[in-house]
């Protein structure tokens, strides 16, 4: 192992603006990691660690630089890693999804047309509009590789891309389309727009994503920065999406642990000590628990919330290593 590779800092991107940022800082935060910006604004930290860059870049520069293998990890979306990055498999990993940023990509057509509601049926228009104009069909759109894809599953192939530069739901009423692929949160500014989404027209229900890049350099320092990081934040999920339940047991039967495991997805540990009996498990499962236990005996259970959860199974940094090479 050289100095310098166990000395090369991991560099993290993300947003660098706007609510997507804060939503990033919320997520790191909650995970004990605070961002703290640099003399520069577009360069920062994360408070109390060492070995990391925090790189703030616009969307489109995160994605490239995960391509390119410049940055190790990044916060976007996941509709912008599928549009920008040709063969996106092979060159990056989503490791997580954050919980926000979400939205769906869809294709939309005119509520006018009533008869229209699957993309069978735009297969159909498709040919009749072109047998009636002698010309494609129109569809406008920013996502094109993604609207390429999926019209190409779809077996439609009879259309051409009007690639979007502004508001792309406008494009059918202004005559520039005759249907549309975009972003959507609520569907609200598609309807506005007289739009409906079609029946089987959910392209990819996208939110924000930690990625991380195949192709960056993972010399042994951006390895255990990545290790570090990826620790803290598998530990604030596992306890914010798990509680501790506990109970004492006048008796024990070791098939107590299988059959806590198989109902209630529980993890168990035994005090013989004392016979107390403490498990892990699913939030909205706590409730079925406490009664089963009370069923095997049990006198009282006591429900804890915890803040982190550490486990020697790191399954976020064993996803990211199993994508790596070993000379990486």
């Amino acid at each position: 192992m050289s100095l310098r590779g166990a000395k090369k800092p991991l560099v993290l991107a993300v947003p660098s603006k706007g609510r997507l940022q804060e939503n990033a800082a919320a997520f790191f935060a909650r995970a004990g990691l605070e961002f703290a910006h640099g003399a520069r604004d577009y360069r920062g930290t994360l408070a109390g660690m060492d070995n990391i860059e925090i790189a703030f870049l616009t969307a489109a520069d995160i994605v490239a630089q995960l391509a390119a293998g410049q940055v190790h990890l990044g916060v976007t979306g996941e509709d912008l890693i599928r549009e920008g990055i040709a063969d996106a498999e092979a060159k990056v990993e989503l490791l997580a999804p954050l919980g926000f940023g979400h939205a769906d990509v869809v294709v939309a057509v005119p509520r006018a047309w009533i008869d229209v509601k699957t993309m069978a049926d735009i297969e159909d228009v498709a040919a009749a509009f072109r047998a009636r104009r002698s010309e494609r069909m129109r569809v406008a759109t920013k996502y094109v590789q993604l609207t390429r894809r999926f019209f190409a599953e779809r077996h439609v192939a009879d259309y051409r891309i009007v690639e979007s530069l502004g508001a792309t739901e406008g494009a059918p009423a202004a005559g520039k389309a005759e249907l549309i692929v975009d972003i959507t949160t609520t569907g609200a500014t598609l309807l506005a727009n007289a739009l409906k989404i079609l029946d089987d027209g959910t392209i990819l229900r996208s939110q924000a994503n930690l990625v991380a890049s195949v192709a960056a350099d993972w010399s042994a320092g951006p390895r255990e920065t990545a290790r570090i990081i990826l620790s803290r934040i598998a530990a604030e999920e596992e306890a914010r999406t798990t509680r501790e339940v506990s109970a004492v047991l006048s008796r024990w039967e070791d098939s107590l642990f299988a059959n806590a495991k198989t109902a209630f997805s529980a993890r168990a540990r035994f005090h013989a000590a004392d016979g107390r009996l403490t498990l892990n498990c699913p939030k909205d499962e706590t409730a079925p628990l406490a009664d089963w236990l009370i069923a095997q005996g049990a006198t009282h259970v006591c429900v804890a919330a915890q803040d982190y959860v550490f486990s020697a199974d790191n399954p976020l940094y064993q996803k990211l290593i199993a994508r790596l090479s070993p000379t990486s």
